[in-house]
């Protein structure tokens, strides 16, 4: 009686046991200390390997390629993605405990060559074995072998990349680079035609052309005969064998000579070989939805420092001669800010999002949120500023804005926001990045996640501006520089059979709805004060309108010659940047600004020169006090805890600071400074310097 065949699904659940035990065996093995390093390292490679190679083949998998009915189909096959996720993660912390310190040996330098070498003609006999086996067969049904990660593929570059530390490889747009290793983070190993070698981010990169091209020819040739194809597997093998000769004698060669940089890039490769993306092993796990990707400006606002940030853009810029300054001028007949109007000045509000797929099972969600910046296609233009979204239970895939309440809405809160931006670009617009920061449940892990991005033109196909309404903007998968990515939305597979399906199925794709709208003259005139280019809300315009008020009198007038950059006492201007950053405390001094200016008589208001005098009261009895208050712990992103306790430490401060000024009958509560029963941390003489040169753009 013949064996009974097994169906595609079953074999791939024999390979995962088959990893699954030769990885207990090689811990089993390391925690022993049986062999070597370098031999459990390759083991390991190979695990990884053979496990990312049996994943891939696993999600390709349909119900239509088993050879009998299957209960439970996709559950199975889910629960063998998670059991394979879960692989994947014990194995790379293993390379990352057998893996060297770095090549600070000639020893250390030959074992890595050394298991590269065996690395690829371990992958040169697979693909052999695969082939032969293919060949013999003759089976139509049996799926195609993936291509090899590690085999060298052209592509070109989309856009300049400059390299941001060791590692890395510069590359400008229209390049062709060599692929050398593709990794699961996004950061490929890539060679340039001079022969450079560094990491490049997978997004900056596209196919070259002739690729495909050559692919199909060789499917062709195979095709042909056998004996041909044995001729140029001859010929494939002894060009390889040429190749990795002289790949081999140049690393010689680095080595000698001592190249520190080349040198370094160990450490970026190992990594990159070794490391396996959050969202890979998410996705591999089915906890996030097809289409969600790593937040492209969550990772700029991390990494760029402070170049992205509210706190950069609001600082004056420079002349092209650094020796004054480009968008900061007084009026001589008032004595106020000269108003500047900027190429690109718009007010939108942000109403809502419908349909956006929420996280799965093992992944907690601390904040809903969109990113929004000026954009051309290619480049961030201004300051990212994000706002908070908030949702019911009963609708999660509902995102709401601007929230009634009772008190003033928190700036975080506001999707009121307006631009300006003096960019010469034709394509500049607005990007919307929805995100999510998250939690995951079994290792305690953050990261934030982008559920999709979308834009939206300043200006329509003619190059006039667009008109002030309400704009749906459907909702696209992958990052920005993605194309053709689609975000996963509850969609029928039926064709559409009607005018009322179509509308149906429109109504359930993802999109933002946003409304551009008209600004009051009043308005319009403290955005004219503003710096050319920043993106922030629109009710702490008047905030922003009197600090720069304050810097243009320092700056212009109070100093002795405008080639002065000695470092000036000035604690508002060296701190106020700080609450861009720090939205919780803009809020607290819009909250003690508003309570000021209820006293005032409608005389006092139109006094400049009294508004700046209040605006310095308030502003060091209330946000420069809690600045440098112990009590106020630091200030962290979607962290609930730390948030709820800084909300009750500005409260439980404003409050007694108001009641110390009523108190004395004073307008700012000066002694308090000098309380006993209030706790300051240590003076730093950073609080009061405002150093000119450091601070503008």
């Amino acid at each position: 009686m013949p064996p009974k065949r097994r169906g595609p699904l079953q074999l791939a659940q024999r390979e995962v046991d088959e990893v699954k035990r030769q990885l207990d065996s090689l811990e089993k093995s390391v925690k022993s200390q049986n062999g070597s390093k370098e031999e459990a390292l390759h083991r390991c490679y190979e695990l990884q390997v053979s496990a990312e190679k049996t994943l891939k083949a696993l999600q390709n998998l349909t119900k239509a390629d088993e050879l009998a009915p299957v209960g439970n189909y996709d559950q199975r096959k889910l629960e063998e993605e998670r059991r394979l996720g879960n692989i994947l993660e014990r194995l790379a912390t293993l390379s990352l405990e057998l893996s060297p310190p770095g090549p600070s040996t000639q020893a250390g330098n030959a074992s890595t060559k050394d298991t590269d070498n065996n690395s690829d003609d371990d992958d040169s006999d697979d693909d052999s074995e695969e082939d032969s086996d293919g060949k013999d067969e003759g089976d139509g049904s049996t799926p195609e072998k993936p291509p090899s990660q590690s085999a060298p593929q052209i592509y070109k570059v989309l856009s300049d990349f400059k390299a941001e530390q060791e590692g890395d490889l510069s590359v400008r747009k229209g390049e062709v680079l060599k692929i050398i290793k593709k990794t699961a983070d996004g950061w490929w190993l890539a060679q340039d035609n001079k022969g450079n070698k560094g990491v490049v981010p997978k997004t900056y990169l596209k196919v070259g052309v002739g690729v495909n091209d050559e692919q199909d020819e060789d499917s062709d040739e195979d095709e042909d005969s056998d004996e041909d194809d044995d001729e140029d597997d001859d010929e494939d093998d002894e060009v390889q064998q040429s190749e990795q000769e002289e790949e081999e004698d140049e690393v010689e060669d680095e080595a000698d000579d001592g190249n520190k940089s080349k040198a370094s890039n160990w450490s970026t490769v190992r990594k990159a070989l070794t490391e396996i993306d959050t969202t890979d092993v998410l996705s591999a796990m089915g906890a996030i939805p097809s289409g969600f990707r790593p937040s492209t400006l969550s990772k700029l606002l991390a990494e760029e420092g402070e170049r992205y940030r509210g706190s950069h853009y609001i600082q004056p810029e420079l002349s092209q001669s650094q020796l004054s300054f480009k968008d900061l001028f007084l009026d001589p007949d008032t004595g106020r800010v000269r108003a500047r109007q900027v190429r690109n000045c718009v007010c939108f509000n942000l109403w809502s999002c419908k349909m956006i797929p929420t996280p799965g099972v093992g992944v907690q969600v601390l904040s809903r949120h969109i990113r929004m910046c000026a954009f051309d296609g290619t480049q961030v233009l201004s300051n990212i500023h994000t706002v908070r979204a908030s949702y019911t239970s009963k609708n999660p895939k509902t995102w709401n804005f601007s929230p009634r309440m009772t008190s003033i809405l928190p700036t975080i809160l506001d999707g009121d926001c307006f631009l300006r931006c003096n960019s010469l670009s034709p394509n500049i617009g607005v990007l919307f990045e929805l995100g999510v920061t998250f939690l995951r449940n079994s290792t305690g892990e953050r990261g934030d996640l982008s559920c999709g991005w979308t834009f939206l033109k300043l200006t329509d196909d003619s190059g006039n501006p667009l008109q002030n309404r309400t704009y749906e903007l459907p909702i696209n998968g992958g990052t920005p520089y993605e194309k053709n990515v689609m975000l996963e939305a509850p969609v029928s597979r039926r064709s559409p059979g009607g005018v009322f399906q179509q509308m149906l199925q429109t109504r359930r794709q993802p999109k933002l709805i946003v409304k551009l709208k008209s600004a009051s003259s009043r308005t319009r005139t403290q955005l004219s004060l503003l710096p050319d280019t920043l993106l922030h809300c629109l009710s702490c315009v008047h905030l922003l309108v009197l600090h720069r008020q304050l810097l243009a009198d320092t700056l212009l007038m109070d100093r002795p010659t405008m080639q002065n950059a000695d470092l000036i006492c000035s604690p508002i201007l060296s701190t106020f940047p700080e609450l861009l950053d720090q939205t919780d405390l803009l809020d607290a001094l819009r909250s003690a600004w508003l309570e000021a200016e209820t006293s005032m008589t409608r005389t006092q208001k139109r006094d400049l020169s009294y508004l700046k005098q209040e605006f310095s009261k308030v502003y060091m009895s209330s946000v420069y006090f809690l600045l440098h208050s112990p009590s106020l712990p630091c200030y962290r992103w979607a962290d609930p805890p730390s948030e709820e306790q800084r909300a009750r430490v500005i409260y439980n401060t404003l409050e007694t600071l108001k009641n110390s000024q009523q108190a004395t009958g004073q307008s700012a509560a000066a002694g308090i400074f000098f309380d006993s029963s209030h706790s300051h941390l240590a003076f730093d003489v950073e609080e009061l310097t405002f150093d000119l040169l450091s601070a503008t753009r």
